[in-house]
Protein backbone atom coordinates (compact mmCIF):
# COMPACT_ATOMS: atom_id res chain seq x y z
CA UNK A 1 0.00 0.00 0.00
CA UNK A 2 1.40 3.40 -0.97
CA UNK A 3 1.16 6.69 0.83
CA UNK A 4 -1.42 8.04 -1.63
CA UNK A 5 -4.95 6.64 -1.50
CA UNK A 6 -7.34 6.30 -4.39
CA UNK A 7 -9.32 9.36 -5.45
CA UNK A 8 -12.22 10.05 -3.13
CA UNK A 9 -10.59 8.55 -0.06
CA UNK A 10 -8.27 11.42 0.88
CA UNK A 11 -10.55 14.42 1.34
CA UNK A 12 -12.24 15.05 4.66
CA UNK A 13 -16.00 15.34 4.49
CA UNK A 14 -17.05 18.99 4.12
CA UNK A 15 -20.45 20.68 4.40
CA UNK A 16 -20.94 20.43 0.63
CA UNK A 17 -20.02 16.76 0.37
CA UNK A 18 -23.53 15.28 0.58
CA UNK A 19 -24.39 11.99 2.21
CA UNK A 20 -26.48 10.78 5.10
CA UNK A 21 -25.99 10.33 8.82
CA UNK A 22 -23.19 12.37 10.29
CA UNK A 23 -22.30 13.93 6.94
CA UNK A 24 -25.83 15.27 6.58
CA UNK A 25 -25.76 16.54 10.17
CA UNK A 26 -22.50 18.36 9.43
CA UNK A 27 -24.16 20.15 6.50
CA UNK A 28 -26.57 21.78 8.95
CA UNK A 29 -23.70 23.69 10.56
CA UNK A 30 -23.46 27.48 10.74
CA UNK A 31 -20.66 28.55 8.39
CA UNK A 32 -21.30 32.23 7.60
CA UNK A 33 -21.74 35.41 9.61
CA UNK A 34 -25.23 35.81 8.14
CA UNK A 35 -26.22 32.36 9.38
CA UNK A 36 -24.65 33.09 12.75
CA UNK A 37 -26.53 36.35 13.26
CA UNK A 38 -29.72 34.59 12.19
CA UNK A 39 -29.19 31.88 14.81
CA UNK A 40 -27.80 34.07 17.61
CA UNK A 41 -27.75 37.71 18.58
CA UNK A 42 -24.05 37.89 17.85
CA UNK A 43 -23.71 41.34 19.39
CA UNK A 44 -20.75 42.60 17.34
CA UNK A 45 -20.81 44.49 14.06
CA UNK A 46 -21.06 42.04 11.12
CA UNK A 47 -18.07 43.70 9.47
CA UNK A 48 -15.86 42.98 12.48
CA UNK A 49 -17.06 39.38 12.55
CA UNK A 50 -16.38 39.03 8.82
CA UNK A 51 -12.81 40.19 9.42
CA UNK A 52 -12.37 37.52 12.08
CA UNK A 53 -13.85 34.82 9.83
CA UNK A 54 -11.62 35.91 6.94
CA UNK A 55 -8.65 35.10 9.18
CA UNK A 56 -10.00 31.84 10.59
CA UNK A 57 -12.90 29.72 9.39
CA UNK A 58 -16.31 29.63 11.02
CA UNK A 59 -18.20 26.41 11.56
CA UNK A 60 -20.54 25.58 14.45
CA UNK A 61 -22.29 22.22 14.37
CA UNK A 62 -25.90 21.77 15.53
CA UNK A 63 -24.73 19.90 18.66
CA UNK A 64 -22.60 22.89 19.66
CA UNK A 65 -25.08 25.55 18.54
CA UNK A 66 -27.90 24.24 20.72
CA UNK A 67 -25.67 24.67 23.80
CA UNK A 68 -25.03 28.36 23.08
CA UNK A 69 -27.44 30.72 24.80
CA UNK A 70 -25.24 33.76 24.21
CA UNK A 71 -21.95 34.52 22.43
CA UNK A 72 -20.60 35.33 25.89
CA UNK A 73 -21.47 32.05 27.60
CA UNK A 74 -18.96 29.27 28.18
CA UNK A 75 -19.69 27.52 24.88
CA UNK A 76 -20.31 30.64 22.81
CA UNK A 77 -16.93 32.13 23.70
CA UNK A 78 -15.22 29.03 22.35
CA UNK A 79 -16.91 29.03 18.94
CA UNK A 80 -18.48 32.41 18.10
CA UNK A 81 -16.01 34.77 16.36
CA UNK A 82 -15.18 37.97 18.19
CA UNK A 83 -13.77 41.35 17.13
CA UNK A 84 -11.02 40.69 19.68
CA UNK A 85 -9.55 38.20 17.20
CA UNK A 86 -8.67 41.17 14.99
CA UNK A 87 -6.37 42.53 17.71
CA UNK A 88 -2.95 40.93 17.27
CA UNK A 89 -0.37 42.03 19.83
CA UNK A 90 1.63 39.50 21.85
CA UNK A 91 0.40 36.47 19.93
CA UNK A 92 2.55 34.31 17.67
CA UNK A 93 1.52 32.83 14.32
CA UNK A 94 3.23 29.48 15.01
CA UNK A 95 3.11 29.68 18.79
CA UNK A 96 4.58 26.21 19.43
CA UNK A 97 7.28 26.33 16.77
CA UNK A 98 5.85 23.27 15.02
CA UNK A 99 7.00 24.31 11.56
CA UNK A 100 10.60 24.54 12.77
CA UNK A 101 10.47 20.90 13.89
CA UNK A 102 8.81 19.64 10.69
CA UNK A 103 11.31 17.52 8.73
CA UNK A 104 8.76 16.69 6.00
CA UNK A 105 5.28 18.04 5.21
CA UNK A 106 2.57 17.26 7.78
CA UNK A 107 4.99 15.81 10.36
CA UNK A 108 6.41 17.40 13.54
CA UNK A 109 9.17 15.49 15.32
CA UNK A 110 10.00 17.23 18.59
CA UNK A 111 10.25 14.50 21.24
CA UNK A 112 12.65 11.56 20.89
CA UNK A 113 10.20 8.69 20.42
CA UNK A 114 7.00 10.28 19.12
CA UNK A 115 5.75 12.44 16.29
CA UNK A 116 2.72 14.56 15.46
CA UNK A 117 1.18 13.64 12.10
CA UNK A 118 -1.29 16.12 10.58
CA UNK A 119 -3.71 14.07 8.50
CA UNK A 120 -6.76 16.34 8.14
CA UNK A 121 -7.05 20.09 7.49
CA UNK A 122 -10.62 20.49 8.78
CA UNK A 123 -12.61 20.19 12.01
CA UNK A 124 -16.28 19.59 12.69
CA UNK A 125 -16.36 23.00 14.42
CA UNK A 126 -13.65 25.62 14.75
CA UNK A 127 -12.44 26.67 18.20
CA UNK A 128 -11.59 30.37 18.15
CA UNK A 129 -8.51 29.81 20.39
CA UNK A 130 -7.02 27.20 18.03
CA UNK A 131 -3.25 26.85 18.30
CA UNK A 132 -3.03 25.79 14.67
CA UNK A 133 -5.37 28.41 13.24
CA UNK A 134 -2.63 29.41 10.77
CA UNK A 135 -3.26 26.08 9.01
CA UNK A 136 -6.55 24.57 10.04
CA UNK A 137 -9.32 24.91 7.48
CA UNK A 138 -6.89 25.27 4.56
CA UNK A 139 -6.10 22.07 2.57
CA UNK A 140 -3.21 23.95 0.94
CA UNK A 141 -1.50 24.28 4.32
CA UNK A 142 -2.19 20.75 5.54
CA UNK A 143 -1.81 19.04 2.16
CA UNK A 144 -3.56 15.75 1.62
CA UNK A 145 -1.32 14.55 -1.20
CA UNK A 146 2.09 14.59 0.48
CA UNK A 147 2.00 11.63 2.84
CA UNK A 148 4.63 9.47 1.10
CA UNK A 149 7.45 11.58 2.57
CA UNK A 150 5.94 11.27 6.05
CA UNK A 151 5.65 7.49 5.83
CA UNK A 152 9.20 7.23 4.46
CA UNK A 153 10.46 9.36 7.37
CA UNK A 154 8.66 7.19 9.91
CA UNK A 155 10.04 4.00 8.36
CA UNK A 156 13.60 5.39 8.45
CA UNK A 157 13.42 6.68 12.05
CA UNK A 158 13.29 3.56 14.16
CA UNK A 159 13.29 5.57 17.40
CA UNK A 160 9.69 6.60 16.72
CA UNK A 161 7.28 4.32 18.58
CA UNK A 162 4.30 6.63 19.10
CA UNK A 163 2.42 8.48 16.34
CA UNK A 164 -0.22 11.11 17.15
CA UNK A 165 -2.78 11.71 14.41
CA UNK A 166 -4.04 15.27 14.49
CA UNK A 167 -4.93 18.12 12.17
CA UNK A 168 -7.60 19.52 11.92
CA UNK A 169 -9.46 16.54 13.22
CA UNK A 170 -8.58 13.01 12.08
CA UNK A 171 -12.13 11.79 12.67
CA UNK A 172 -13.33 14.11 9.91
CA UNK A 173 -11.77 11.66 7.47
CA UNK A 174 -13.82 8.84 5.99
CA UNK A 175 -13.72 5.43 7.68
CA UNK A 176 -11.80 4.12 4.68
CA UNK A 177 -9.20 6.86 5.00
CA UNK A 178 -8.79 6.32 8.75
CA UNK A 179 -8.29 2.63 8.11
CA UNK A 180 -5.65 3.50 5.52
CA UNK A 181 -3.61 5.46 8.05
CA UNK A 182 -3.94 2.87 10.80
CA UNK A 183 -3.04 0.01 8.45
CA UNK A 184 -0.07 1.89 7.03
CA UNK A 185 1.27 2.81 10.46
CA UNK A 186 0.69 -0.66 11.86
CA UNK A 187 2.88 -2.05 9.08
CA UNK A 188 5.89 -0.11 10.47
CA UNK A 189 7.47 -2.53 12.98
CA UNK A 190 8.75 0.03 15.47
CA UNK A 191 5.48 2.02 15.66
CA UNK A 192 3.86 0.55 18.77
CA UNK A 193 1.11 3.05 19.60
CA UNK A 194 -1.19 5.32 17.60
CA UNK A 195 -3.06 8.17 19.22
CA UNK A 196 -5.95 10.13 17.73
CA UNK A 197 -6.54 13.67 18.97
CA UNK A 198 -10.11 14.77 18.36
CA UNK A 199 -12.92 17.05 19.43
CA UNK A 200 -15.52 15.27 17.34
CA UNK A 201 -17.31 13.47 20.23
CA UNK A 202 -18.46 16.83 21.63
CA UNK A 203 -18.90 18.63 18.30
CA UNK A 204 -20.38 15.94 16.07
CA UNK A 205 -21.17 12.89 18.21
CA UNK A 206 -23.05 11.29 15.30
CA UNK A 207 -19.64 10.69 13.71
CA UNK A 208 -18.78 8.03 16.30
CA UNK A 209 -20.55 5.28 14.40
CA UNK A 210 -20.51 1.52 14.85
CA UNK A 211 -18.56 1.30 11.59
CA UNK A 212 -15.88 3.72 12.80
CA UNK A 213 -15.54 1.83 16.09
CA UNK A 214 -15.06 -1.41 14.16
CA UNK A 215 -12.21 0.21 12.22
CA UNK A 216 -10.52 1.30 15.45
CA UNK A 217 -10.97 -2.14 17.04
CA UNK A 218 -9.07 -3.75 14.17
CA UNK A 219 -5.94 -1.71 14.80
CA UNK A 220 -5.28 -1.59 18.54
CA UNK A 221 -3.57 -0.16 20.46
CA UNK A 222 -5.36 3.03 19.39
CA UNK A 223 -5.62 5.68 22.10
CA UNK A 224 -8.13 8.52 21.71
CA UNK A 225 -7.55 11.86 23.42
CA UNK A 226 -10.57 14.14 23.38
CA UNK A 227 -10.61 17.89 23.93
CA UNK A 228 -13.24 19.04 26.45
CA UNK A 229 -13.17 22.43 28.17
CA UNK A 230 -16.48 22.69 30.04
CA UNK A 231 -18.86 20.22 31.71
CA UNK A 232 -21.76 21.49 29.58
CA UNK A 233 -20.03 19.92 26.57
CA UNK A 234 -20.68 16.47 28.04
CA UNK A 235 -24.19 16.19 26.64
CA UNK A 236 -26.07 12.87 26.55
CA UNK A 237 -25.07 12.45 22.89
CA UNK A 238 -21.41 13.15 23.68
CA UNK A 239 -21.45 10.76 26.63
CA UNK A 240 -22.91 8.06 24.38
CA UNK A 241 -20.23 8.70 21.74
CA UNK A 242 -17.48 8.43 24.36
CA UNK A 243 -19.06 5.23 25.60
CA UNK A 244 -18.92 3.74 22.10
CA UNK A 245 -15.23 4.57 21.84
CA UNK A 246 -14.53 3.08 25.26
CA UNK A 247 -16.52 -0.04 24.40
CA UNK A 248 -14.44 -0.33 21.23
CA UNK A 249 -11.38 -0.77 23.45
CA UNK A 250 -9.87 2.70 22.99
CA UNK A 251 -8.23 4.07 26.15
CA UNK A 252 -9.64 7.59 26.47
CA UNK A 253 -7.81 10.64 27.77
CA UNK A 254 -8.63 14.34 27.75
CA UNK A 255 -6.94 17.61 26.94
CA UNK A 256 -8.35 20.75 28.51
CA UNK A 257 -7.22 24.36 28.05
CA UNK A 258 -7.71 26.98 30.76
CA UNK A 259 -9.68 29.73 29.01
CA UNK A 260 -10.56 33.11 30.48
CA UNK A 261 -14.25 33.51 31.23
CA UNK A 262 -14.96 29.91 30.25
CA UNK A 263 -13.42 27.51 32.75
CA UNK A 264 -10.90 29.52 34.79
CA UNK A 265 -12.76 28.59 37.94
CA UNK A 266 -11.83 25.78 40.36
CA UNK A 267 -15.43 24.64 40.83
CA UNK A 268 -16.08 24.38 37.09
CA UNK A 269 -12.84 22.52 36.49
CA UNK A 270 -13.45 20.12 39.37
CA UNK A 271 -16.88 19.30 37.99
CA UNK A 272 -15.46 18.77 34.50
CA UNK A 273 -12.71 16.42 35.62
CA UNK A 274 -15.09 14.35 37.75
CA UNK A 275 -17.60 14.06 34.91
CA UNK A 276 -14.90 13.03 32.45
CA UNK A 277 -14.13 10.09 34.72
CA UNK A 278 -17.81 9.14 34.74
CA UNK A 279 -17.55 9.05 30.92
CA UNK A 280 -14.52 6.72 31.22
CA UNK A 281 -12.17 9.49 30.12
CA UNK A 282 -8.98 9.88 32.16
CA UNK A 283 -8.03 13.58 32.52
CA UNK A 284 -4.60 13.74 30.88
CA UNK A 285 -3.43 17.32 30.32
CA UNK A 286 -4.56 20.69 31.59
CA UNK A 287 -2.87 23.42 29.56
CA UNK A 288 -2.35 27.12 29.84
CA UNK A 289 -3.71 28.74 26.68
CA UNK A 290 -1.07 29.11 23.98
CA UNK A 291 0.24 32.52 22.94
CA UNK A 292 -1.66 32.50 19.64
CA UNK A 293 -2.08 35.53 17.39
CA UNK A 294 -5.74 36.51 17.51
CA UNK A 295 -6.48 34.55 20.68
CA UNK A 296 -4.86 36.68 23.37
CA UNK A 297 -8.24 37.39 24.98
CA UNK A 298 -8.53 33.73 26.02
CA UNK A 299 -5.41 33.73 28.17
CA UNK A 300 -5.36 33.87 31.95
CA UNK A 301 -2.48 33.80 34.43
CA UNK A 302 -0.32 30.90 35.54
CA UNK A 303 -1.34 31.73 39.11
CA UNK A 304 -4.94 31.03 38.17
CA UNK A 305 -3.89 27.67 36.76
CA UNK A 306 -2.02 26.77 39.93
CA UNK A 307 -5.07 27.76 41.97
CA UNK A 308 -7.17 25.34 39.93
CA UNK A 309 -4.68 22.51 40.37
CA UNK A 310 -4.57 23.12 44.13
CA UNK A 311 -8.35 22.85 44.17
CA UNK A 312 -8.10 19.46 42.50
CA UNK A 313 -5.15 17.80 44.22
CA UNK A 314 -6.29 15.91 47.30
CA UNK A 315 -9.79 17.36 47.15
CA UNK A 316 -10.82 14.93 44.44
CA UNK A 317 -9.59 11.57 43.18
CA UNK A 318 -6.07 11.46 41.82
CA UNK A 319 -7.58 9.91 38.70
CA UNK A 320 -9.33 13.25 38.12
CA UNK A 321 -6.15 15.36 38.34
CA UNK A 322 -4.48 15.97 34.96
CA UNK A 323 -0.90 17.03 34.33
CA UNK A 324 -0.81 20.83 34.38
CA UNK A 325 1.56 22.23 31.78
CA UNK A 326 2.63 25.07 29.56
CA UNK A 327 3.38 24.07 26.00
CA UNK A 328 6.45 26.29 25.83
CA UNK A 329 6.28 28.99 23.15
CA UNK A 330 8.77 28.57 20.35
CA UNK A 331 8.98 24.80 20.48
CA UNK A 332 10.17 23.97 23.99
CA UNK A 333 7.55 21.28 24.44
CA UNK A 334 5.31 20.59 27.40
CA UNK A 335 6.68 21.87 30.71
CA UNK A 336 4.81 20.60 33.81
CA UNK A 337 3.80 23.06 36.51
CA UNK A 338 3.10 22.09 40.11
CA UNK A 339 1.99 24.01 43.20
CA UNK A 340 4.84 24.49 45.66
CA UNK A 341 4.77 21.53 48.06
CA UNK A 342 8.38 21.35 49.28
CA UNK A 343 8.67 23.76 52.20
CA UNK A 344 12.24 22.89 53.24
CA UNK A 345 14.82 20.48 51.90
CA UNK A 346 18.00 19.49 53.78
CA UNK A 347 20.28 16.46 53.88
CA UNK A 348 18.42 15.27 57.00
CA UNK A 349 14.79 15.89 56.12
CA UNK A 350 12.25 17.27 53.67
CA UNK A 351 9.29 19.30 54.88
CA UNK A 352 6.28 18.99 52.59
CA UNK A 353 2.90 20.70 52.46
CA UNK A 354 -0.19 18.60 51.76
CA UNK A 355 -3.40 19.52 49.93
CA UNK A 356 -4.96 20.92 53.11
CA UNK A 357 -2.02 23.23 53.79
CA UNK A 358 -0.53 21.17 56.65
CA UNK A 359 3.23 20.59 56.81
CA UNK A 360 4.82 17.17 57.40
CA UNK A 361 8.42 16.08 57.79
CA UNK A 362 9.94 13.21 55.83
CA UNK A 363 13.30 12.01 57.22
CA UNK A 364 16.06 11.34 54.71
CA UNK A 365 17.89 7.98 54.98
CA UNK A 366 20.98 8.25 57.17
CA UNK A 367 23.21 6.78 54.52
CA UNK A 368 21.89 9.05 51.74
CA UNK A 369 25.40 10.35 51.07
CA UNK A 370 26.96 6.91 50.61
Amino acid sequence: MTGTPRDGDSAPVTPSAGGTGWQARLQQSVTTVAELTGALAAGAEPGELERAVDTFNLRITPEVLRLITSPDDAIGRQYVPSPLENVVDAGMVDSLGEDHDSPVPNLTHRYPDRVLFLVSPVCAAYCRFCTRRRKVGDPNKIPLDQFDAAFAYLEAHTEVRDVILSGGDPLMLSDRRIEFFLTRLQAIPHVEVVRIHTRVPSQLPERITTELCEVLKRHHPVFVNVHVNHPDELTPATRAALGRLADAGCPLGSHTVILKGINDDPAIMTRLMRQLLVCRVRPYYLFMADVVAGAEHFRTTVEKGLEIVEALRGWTSGLAVPHFAIDAPGGGGKVPLLPETVVAHTAEHVDVRNYAGRTYRYLQPRDAGD
